[in-house]
């Protein structure tokens, strides 16, 4: 059996599959990579919380439906929706400088 060119690095692989840094297929793959990073965060601290979707979208001022394309990573969010998500539902304070 023939062996195929090895990928030493995770880097490598991001860029055999994606392109480099910069490039649009790159790009939407980190943009995808970031959303489910933070909707794994948000639904680990609602769990930890005790809290349902449905009491963080109230708590929030949002919808049920909402929160779930966030923990999925199927919504993109704005910083300040983060941050009333975190602060506001989940009790989190951020700290400034």
């Amino acid at each position: 059996m023939e062996k195929s060119s090895s990928i030493t690095t995770f880097e490598q692989h991001l860029e055999k599959r994606y392109g480099q840094v910069g490039e649009e297929k790159r790009m939407a793959f980190e943009a995808k990579a970031k959303a489910f990073a933070i909707g794994e965060l948000i639904k680990e601290e609602r769990r930890l919380s005790n809290m349902t979707q449905e009491q963080l979208a109230t708590k929030t001022g949002t919808k049920k439906s909402f929160i779930s394309r966030i923990e999925n990573g199927k919504s993109d969010i704005q910083l300040s929706t983060l941050y009333r998500i975190l602060e506001l539902g989940l009790g989190k304070k951020s700290h400034s400088r």
